[in-house]
C-alpha cells in the first residue's frame, strides 16, 4: 500500500516519507542545501516573503468581490464589479510577476549592494 508503513495501515506523514531519503542525500554530500550563502537564503526568504504577501492581498480582494456581488442590485453592476476585479486581478499578476522576475535574477547575484565581499556561495 503506497503511502503507508509496513507496521501498519495508516498513512504516513510528508515528514515520514521525507526523513530517510534527506538522511541519504545527505550521506551521499547533497546536504540541504548547505553549500548556499546567507545572502542566497535570504534572497529566497524575500521571495517566499513576497509570494506570501501577494497571496493575502488577492485573497482579500477575492473576498472584496463575494462582498461586491452579494450586495449588487442589478446584472450590470454585478458585471461591473467583475470587470473590475478582473482587471485588477491581471493588473496585480502583473506587477508580481515582475517583482519575482527581479527577486529571482538577483538571487545569485555576487554581491549586496552596499557591501564589497561576494558571498553568494560557500565556496
Amino acid at each position: 500500500m503506497s503511502g503507508t508503513s509496513d507496521k501498519d495501515t495508516v498513512p504516513r506523514t510528508a515528514t515520514q516519507t521525507m526523513a530517510p531519503l534527506l538522511a541519504t542525500w545527505q550521506a551521499a554530500g547533497l546536504g540541504p542545501l548547505n553549500w548556499l550563502a546567507p545572502t542566497v537564503v535570504e534572497r529566497m526568504s524575500d521571495m517566499g516573503s513576497e509570494w506570501l504577501s501577494f497571496v493575502a492581498t488577492r485573497v482579500r480582494e477575492d473576498v472584496a468581490l463575494q462582498h461586491a456581488m452579494l450586495h449588487a442590485k442589478s446584472s450590470a453592476e454585478a458585471q461591473a464589479i467583475q470587470s473590475k476585479f478582473l482587471q485588477t486581478a491581471m493588473d496585480h499578476y502583473s506587477a508580481e510577476t515582475g517583482k519575482m522576475v527581479e527577486l529571482s535574477a538577483r538571487l545569485f547575484d555576487p554581491v549586496e549592494p552596499d557591501d564589497d565581499t561576494p558571498d553568494n556561495v560557500n565556496v
